[in-house]
């Protein structure tokens, strides 16, 4: 979403941990009628978050994996260590290689990772 003036340190996504940019249901739009009746989906009744990223890093050839972890590696830098494992945890739940293969990446120890 793009917010002009960058609003400072104000982070530009939601959901997160500080609650800023909360949706509000008041403001979305009302159902438009198809042959049936439409409606913004909610992302949040599926709870399966990893199959198709799983998926997706599977058919991945070995050298675009080897990028994948490099870039995101690189992105990562200074960022927390808690986040870090946060993430590498979510790429676990998607294929262990995928978590493994993070983790080597940015030079973290996998059994430090909880989940």
């Amino acid at each position: 979403m793009r917010t002009d003036g960058n609003f400072g340190s104000t982070i530009g996504y939601e959901p997160n941990q500080h609650q800023e940019w909360a949706q509000q249901p008041e403001f979305s739009e009302p159902p438009l009628e198809l042959q049936s009746v439409a409606t913004h989906w909610d992302h949040r009744e599926d709870d399966d978050y990893f199959t198709q990223a799983g998926n997706l890093f599977r058919i991945m050839p070995e050298d675009e994996k080897q990028r994948l972890f490099d870039n995101t590696a690189r992105a990562m830098d200074g960022v927390s260590i808690h986040i870090k494992h946060k993430h590498i945890a979510h790429a676990l739940q998607a294929d262990t290689a995928y978590g493994e293969g993070l983790a080597k990446a940015m030079e973290i120890n996998i059994e430090d990772i909880t989940q």
